[in-house]
């Protein structure tokens, strides 16, 4: 095809909808190269799930105005992370610059392409050379140094400009250096580029970025440490201008990773903390801070290193066996995600109570399962509306089984048969989960009342199948009380999932208690690793 000499508004929007296939494509190797600001593994997904709301909105767009609006606005709400944040940037740029122009030209693109690496770089409080800020500077930089005479020259030039670019990040970063790796973040970048190139030339987007992305992993995981900051903190803040200086100086004292990006009274707000609390207070005082989301970096990573390894181990049964009926499971720690892989579940989706998955990230992993039926086990009463949204946008049959706890779900995949039909095995799994009482003990962040009396802040939770039912001074008595509320003289087995925050001799102390008070049943305890509950009780 020649070569186009302009872009039209519909032209644009074809290159970012191209841009969100290619990032959905190469996700999981983006995932897998990450190691910067933490080695979290979700670059990939952070980038692919930005350009998802852009491309939504974009459906309507026809003008140029129409098209640079949706872009813009789109990216600032669905950024999603560090480097979403930082994506969402770069796009804006490019949308600023490209809005007063009916079409675009080689000039243009070149001061676009200058535009967006300045607004990426002021976007972020503390800028570290080796990442994507270095690619979209250098790349704008290569684009500069060419005479504009096509489109396609001024691509070309920054097509060799961000691969070189990315391909020198390991000499800027020790990080990347000492994992073997180039910037998960910079790499996505030259997609978008890759993009640009295939409208206007017709020049296909390269299928991998990576040549043996477990081995690299390997080589990554060798060498890599754990993010000194637990959580990533982000939310949406409406608040005026005038009050984001001093919402900024709060974050610097309580953190590293922090980007604060838009205008107009909307703010997209990222910060790694381990300060929850005063992360979301800075925000109050501010203006109104909504969309929360907190990620566990330290848990993510432990988790990511565990699915990395059992990948590598069995990657060619996992990914290439067609079986007649797939799990999806909702599951967060790497003991928990452990077991629920060993009993069959084929793709994991990060969540739970204090972080729910979207149904975008459901769909996306009943999409890699191997199989035409797909049974989801959402494990949070929160997430089950979610995943029932799925089965409406996959060509695949979708099936919600309502599990409340991973406690069920463990009972129901002990009854699942990946060889059987989607309407047997569902049957036999909600049968078995029905058999479960399950509970959990979590502390309490601030005042209120239950039906079991008044509640203070730091108070430990016994929550049993009808809500809070007993408080304690520490997770282990109210462990106790839990058990006690759940075992009958019919219950058979009991199963304790153990926390991150539970502490061993406590653990121990539960074992006497149920080998005291409860004789006849069988106790099982497993390592389960989630944050925020020491305690995961279920009873058979």
């Amino acid at each position: 095809m020649p070569s186009l000499e302009t872009l039209s508004a519909a032209d644009l929007r074809q290159v970012l909808i191209r841009f969100r296939d290619a990032l959905r494509g190469h996700q999981e190797e983006l995932n897998r190269l990450n190691v910067y600001p933490v080695p979290d593994g979700d670059t990939g997904t952070n980038m692919t799930l930005t350009l998802e709301t852009v491309a939504s909105e974009l459906r309507t767009a026809e003008t140029m105005d129409e098209v640079c609006e949706a872009i813009a606005h789109g990216s600032l709400m669905g950024a999603r992370g560090n480097s979403g944040v930082i994506t969402s940037q770069i796009l804006r740029g490019l949308a600023e610059t490209f809005r007063p122009t009916d079409s675009i030209g080689p000039i243009e693109l070149v001061a676009a392409l200058r535009r967006a690496a300045d607004a990426a770089y002021q976007a972020v409080m503390r800028p570290v050379e080796g990442t994507i800020l270095t690619v979209a500077r250098e790349t704008a930089e290569a684009a500069e140094n060419v005479t504009p005479s096509s489109l396609e020259a001024v691509l070309l030039a920054a097509s060799a400009g961000a691969e070189d670019s990315v391909l020198h990040t390991p000499d800027l970063l020790p990080a990347l250096r000492d994992a073997g790796v180039v910037d998960a973040g910079g790499r996505g970048y030259t997609l978008l580029i890759d993009a640009f190139l295939e409208v206007v030339s017709g020049r296909p987007i390269p299928e991998s970025v990576l040549g043996d992305p477990l081995n690299i992993v390997r080589a990554h995981l060798a060498g890599e440490g754990i993010a000194s900051l637990r959580y990533e903190v982000m939310f949406l803040l409406e608040a005026p201008e005038s009050t984001i200086d001093a919402f900024k100086a709060a974050w610097m004292a309580l953190g590293d990773s922090i980007v604060v990006v838009g205008s107009d009274g909307l703010w997209n707000c990222h910060v790694h903390t381990d300060d929850i609390g005063g992360s979301i207070e800075a925000g109050i005082d501010a203006g109104r801070p909504r969309s929360i989301r907190v990620t566990d970096l330290i848990e993510q990573v432990e988790e990511e290193q565990w699915v990395r390894d059992h990948d590598s181990e069995d990657n060619s049964q996992s990914d290439e066996e067609q079986v007649a009926t797939a799990v999806v499971s909702v599951g967060v720690g790497i003991g928990v995600n452990r077991l629920l892989r060993s009993l069959g579940v084929h793709e994991i989706v990060a969540g739970g109570q204090s972080m729910n998955p979207s149904t975008a990230q459901i769909l996306e992993a009943v999409e890699r399962c191997p199989a035409d039926s797909v049974i989801v086990l959402p494990n949070n009463k929160n997430i089950i509306p979610v995943a029932q949204q799925v089965n409406a946008l996959s060509t695949k049959r979708v099936e919600v089984l309502s599990t409340v706890s991973v406690l069920e779900a463990l009972s129901a995949l002990f009854t699942y048969d990946p060889d059987s039909d989607c309407a047997l095995n569902l049957a036999a799994m909600d049968a078995a989960a029905s058999g479960v009482k399950a509970g959990e003990v979590t502390q309490a962040v601030r005042d209120s009342s239950a039906e079991c009396g008044p509640i203070k802040e730091g108070d430990w939770l016994a929550i049993g199948p009808n809500g809070i039912g007993a408080t304690a001074s520490s997770a282990a008595a109210a462990a106790f009380a839990l058990v006690d509320s759940l075992v009958d003289e019919d219950s058979e087995i009991v199963t304790v999932l153990v926390g991150t925050d539970a502490r061993p001799a406590e653990v121990e102390r539960l074992r006497e208690h149920l080998r005291a008070r409860h004789p006849h049943v069988e106790v099982e305890v497993h390592e389960g690793g989630q944050p925020l509950y020491p305690y995961l009780i279920g009873v058979e």
